[in-house]
């Protein structure tokens, strides 16, 4: 059996008990790569050398019996739009393709106070733009389960390294589903937070009011243990939020009798496979056996959702990646004859198809004379769909849908059709709109992909979401499940 076959609280204990060493853990990590990286593609940077320093270092400890954390000597992968102190981080594009950060973002610090260790750096949609993972300008992660289809995205490969075994638990970053959707895609638990839980200091920005780093893991009890990690105010970031971080495992007691669930009308309906339909249904039955309840919700806004995200995000892209011209850092263009044209030649060589059809979006929505018309307009628009979960949570503790209308698509099948590869995640972005905390549970399978169940909580209020996604999973076998590769 393989060590990652087991959970964090198991390792812990066979970690203190001498039963296995932390250099077991990186050899098995590194091993697992070796088998199976060829077929998933999920690392663009391997950090073999110092994880194998550290792993030494973290045994001595051990063998002196100091006290240590539950994450300690485990085993993580970071998406490669987290800045990482002296190992690269490219956002999987090429105008960053050689830059090397000289600090580390917050959550990665909290990753060493916590005493993991980092195996390297996962492949994404470049600059977290897009649903697939095939946006990366250096290669497409696969779907562990099929490795014809993709992992999701844009964290496609912290979702597909989890789910090949390659490290026990990854980082992601969620902007409009993008943990989410690739976790329901790879059968795992990827878990939005509220947005100001976790710091942004050191993500690299793509939309500034959306983006949240958050865990993707094997079970929910992981998750939980992870979350509570990387949580917590930050005096680097201003829009951290100064509020208590609970223990969420304490809230994983697997009752869920009286529990609230509203299940939103325009989460079934139109667009929504068969196979995902039933598996949520299946799943709220699981519920009702365990003592919830359920009834139907509207969410009437959600329909303009997709749309007001990608002006909205759009717009803010298109501002924050304007510090990308080939002056400070990363990629520069050759043979320019001035300035403005090597600051066209670099954004033009540097930045992907995708990344450029959102900066002109965005520069478009922001521009004299359509700001009232687009920008504007979507921000009240997202006014009304965060008014929405409100009128639903006053009433009701979680809402319940499927995180994905359908399982995995085949590489290559969406590319030509933006706007079909967009409404991939029209069950998600309202969650991100609304800044409240979401996450997605496997809860079933069509033609052998996996299929996810979305769970929405109230603003800072994991711990429910946690208490309800473990009740689900404790009742279910979809997470003993492993893809064979």
């Amino acid at each position: 059996m393989s060590l990652f076959e087991h959970k964090v609280s198991d390792l812990h204990e066979r970690l203190h008990k001498k039963e296995l060493s932390v250099t077991d853990l990186v050899n098995e990590s590194y091993e697992r790569i070796g088998q199976v990286e060829s077929q998933v593609k999920a690392f663009l940077t391997l950090d073999e050398e110092r994880a194998r320093v550290k792993a030494k270092e973290l045994d001595d400890k051990l063998a002196r019996g100091e006290q240590s954390g539950m994450l300690f000597g485990l085993p993580i992968g970071v998406k490669d739009n987290i800045v990482t102190k002296n190992l690269r981080t490219t956002c999987a594009s090429k105008i960053l393709e050689n830059f090397d950060p000289i600090y580390d973002a917050t959550v990665a610090e909290k990753l060493k106070q916590a005493e993991t260790v980092t195996i390297g750096k996962l492949n994404m949609d470049e600059f977290a733009m897009g649903s697939s993972n095939e946006n990366s300008a250096f290669q497409a992660t696969r779907n562990p389960w099929n490795t014809d289809y993709v992992p999701g995205g844009s964290s496609g490969g912290s979702a597909a390294s989890v789910a090949a075994g390659e490290v026990l638990f990854s980082l992601g970053s969620d902007t409009g589903g993008s943990i989410r959707q690739p976790a329901a895609y790879c059968g795992v638990v990827g878990l939005k937070p509220t947005y100001g839980r976790v710091s942004r200091y050191g993500l690299v920005a793509f939309a500034s009011s959306l983006d949240q780093i958050g865990p993707i893991t094997r079970t929910v009890e992981d998750n939980a243990y992870l979350l509570e990690a990387i949580s917590g105010v930050d005096p680097m970031d201003s829009t951290s939020a100064n509020v208590q971080v609970p223990s969420f495992v304490n809230a994983l007691t697997g009752d869920v009798k009286g529990l609230k669930i509203a299940v939103p009308k325009e989460y079934l309906g139109e667009g929504v496979s068969e196979a995902a339909r039933n598996s949520v249904l299946s799943a709220l039955k699981v519920l009702e056996g365990l003592g919830a309840e359920w009834e139907e919700v509207s969410l009437p806004h959600s329909k303009y959702a997709l749309a007001a995200y990608y002006l909205l995000s759009s717009s803010e892209a298109s501002a924050n990646l304007q510090r990308f011209d080939g002056v400070r850092y990363g990629y520069r263009a050759d043979n320019a004859e001035n300035l403005i044209e090597m600051y066209k030649q670099t954004r033009g060589e540097g930045f992907g198809d995708e990344v450029k059809r959102r900066i002109m979006l965005g520069t478009f929505s922001l521009s004299s004379g359509y700001y009232d018309a687009y920008y504007k307009k979507a921000q009240k628009v997202r006014t009304l769909i965060k008014q929405d979960f409100e009128n639903v949570f006053a009433k009701y503790d979680v809402i319940i849908g499927p995180t994905t209308p359908t399982p995995a698509f085949k590489i290559g099948e969406n590319t030509a059709d933006p706007l079909t590869m967009y409404a991939n995640d029209i069950l998600t972005i309202p969650v991100n709109l609304a800044g409240v905390p979401g996450i997605s549970v496997p809860c079933g399978f069509s033609n052998g992909l996996p299929l996810g169940l979305q769970i929405i909580g109230k603003h800072f209020d994991e711990s429910t979401i946690y208490r309800t996604a473990h009740a689900f999973e404790q009742a279910t076998e979809f997470h003993k499940q492993f893809p064979k590769l």
